[in-house]
């Protein structure tokens, strides 16, 4: 049986909470829910988590403190912060403590899942789903070597580009919410971030345009649609 990643998650909203744990335990995690920093803290020093999800305003004891207690016994472990507030200074805060991520509520836990992955391929290059190797008509994408490779020959992509071509590979031939990928990859869907993504949007078009089999097409008012050919699933 494969080991299964452990994610510490504080959420005093009990519903929220429940959902939260249900949906990472189907998809294959270990989730434990506690209702409070003070609880979650004492949950961290007795059992290994491979990720925090914490949400900022609980009781007890908030998520900010939580996290600083947490980076001062553990510097790596990722913590992504739950938040119903879409404040500047937090997110600023959350980061300078060393938060890996964000998201605000209300947010899908599909992103949720989205960001864990990211998170842990990024950290640990951990398979956490899907394979890390895509196949594109005639190129082969790595995602966590950012290596995109047609005939032998091999492009190395930024960080952004890659994150970008991967959340596209995911969703190939259906389309990729414009907001939903700002979100992810950006972390927040303001026009600057907006214009960023049209220039990453281009920039892989120019990387995939040797074989013409692939295309990324605008959907108006949606987002973006990887057309990869269908041969073999």
């Amino acid at each position: 049986m494969g080991e299964k990643l452990s994610v510490l998650l504080c959420e005093d909203d009990e519903n929220l909470g429940m959902l939260l744990r249900e949906y990472l335990n189907a998809k294959g995690y270990a989730a434990e829910l506690y209702p409070d920093g003070e609880a979650g803290y004492k949950a961290f020093l007795m059992n290994k988590y491979d990720m925090c999800v914490l949400d900022v305003m609980m009781p007890k004891k908030d998520g900010f403190t939580l996290a600083q207690e947490i980076r001062q016994t553990n510097t790596d472990i990722p913590i992504v912060f739950l938040t119903a507030k879409t404040l500047k200074e937090d997110v600023l805060e959350g980061f300078k403590i060393g938060a890996d991520d964000y998201l605000t509520k209300p947010f899908s836990m599909e992103e949720l899942t989205f960001r864990i992955e990211a998170i842990m391929r990024r950290i640990h290059g951990k398979r956490v789903k899907e394979s890390s190797v895509y196949k594109l008509g005639r190129f082969t994408f790595d995602t966590q070597k950012q290596q995109l490779t047609i005939d032998g020959i091999v492009k190395k992509l930024t960080t952004k580009e890659s994150e970008l071509l991967a959340l596209l590979c995911a969703h190939a031939n259906e389309i990729l919410q414009r907001d939903f990928a700002l979100k992810t990859i950006w972390i927040d869907d303001n026009y600057f971030n907006a214009r960023s993504m049209d220039v990453y949007i281009t920039k892989l078009r120019k990387h995939l345009k040797e074989d013409e089999s692939l295309e990324i097409i605008n959907i108006h008012g949606k987002g973006y649609k990887l057309i990869v050919p269908v041969s073999e699933s």
